[in-house]
């Protein structure tokens, strides 16, 4: 199995040929969670540094399950503890962290930019775990695999992306990866909360989430993400909640057996009604499940397949 990248950036990177390929093999990773011994020599000897310079639970601890289960030695960083916080800049530690001779760096960082800045400077393969507002090409391909695992096909779907899409990673490479699938992509969001460009988008913007919702087989919610926001960009959190929260009259609109999604952490009765998050068609900790196995396929074709371009 030929895989042609030395990092992983962007969803833009990758080929619907290249998805599909991370598809196939999170399928048989999938698998493992169900036997005994979770556990291969696949990667034995491989190092993973999780460089994280922003707080996260699911991604972090995902991608150090992921790399475990493969037999790789995985170790971590935070910002928090580190020579970050002294003021050391981020090429300098990128370059500490370097000298240890990590096979694969996974970077969380608050900068757009931060990876491919990396991948420029570094020798090691760059895997990009969200960067600012920039890309979160993971998260896409979990949610992808996600949906994967229920539809028989993607060409023929529609997609909302419901929420804050101004300030999400998430929705930008949703987009592009949902984009290359074939599906039909929606977003819908206050106008304050839809970022500038939305137009040049491949998307059908909508601002009232009631014709948003009509007819979708999917709908992902977005974190409404306030520490990334300027003041003033919402009335009060109370009001979106009323307006933007999922609700089940929403559901009632769409497609019968509509999925739902939210990359988390959620926010309950804030970007979705609490019984919602924990219906039967709420796909939410299959996501959860599914990063294990996306990231797994990562690693595998990273560290086995892999060729310098």
């Amino acid at each position: 199995m030929h895989w042609a990248h030395s990092h992983l950036l962007t969803i833009s990177d990758l080929t619907a040929d290249d998805i599909h390929t991370v598809f196939e093999l999170a399928d048989r990773f999938a698998e493992m969670a169900d036997r005994p011994v979770k556990k291969a020599p696949t990667l034995k000897g491989k190092s993973v540094l999780l460089f994280f310079a922003e707080p996260s639970t699911r991604t972090k601890t995902s991608f150090d399950m992921a790399a475990k289960r493969l037999s790789a030695d995985t170790f971590s960083l935070a910002q928090t503890g580190s020579s970050l916080q002294k003021g050391e800049n981020l090429k300098d530690t990128a370059l500490t962290l370097q000298a240890m001779y990590p096979d694969v760096l996974v970077i969380r960082h608050s900068l757009s930019g931060a990876a491919h800045y990396l991948s420029q400077i570094l020798t090691c393969k760059i895997i990009n775990a969200g960067d600012g507002w920039h890309a979160h090409p993971t998260q896409a391909l979990l949610d992808g695999f996600t949906l994967h695992q229920i539809w028989s096909g993607f060409a023929g779907k529609t997609l909302l992306l419901l929420g804050d899409i101004a300030h999400s990673r998430v929705a930008r490479s949703d987009v592009e990866l949902f984009h290359k699938l074939g599906v039909h992509i929606r977003v819908c969001a206050p106008r304050t909360l839809l970022p500038r460009g939305i137009d040049n988008w491949p998307v059908q913007v909508f601002t009232d989430p009631v014709p948003a919702c009509a007819g979708v087989d999917a709908i992902q919610c977005l974190r409404l993400q306030l520490e990334r926001q300027a003041a003033g960009l919402l009335p009060s959190v109370r009001e979106y909640a009323q307006f933007y929260g999922l609700r089940s009259s929403h559901l009632d609109l769409a497609q019968p057996g509509v999925k739902v999604l939210h990359p988390g952490p959620v926010n309950r009765g804030i970007e979705i009604q609490s019984s919602l998050a924990d219906a039967a068609n709420s796909l939410i900790l299959s996501q959860v499940s599914a990063g294990v196995a996306v990231r797994m396929a990562l690693l595998y074709l990273f560290l086995t397949q892999s060729q310098k371009e």
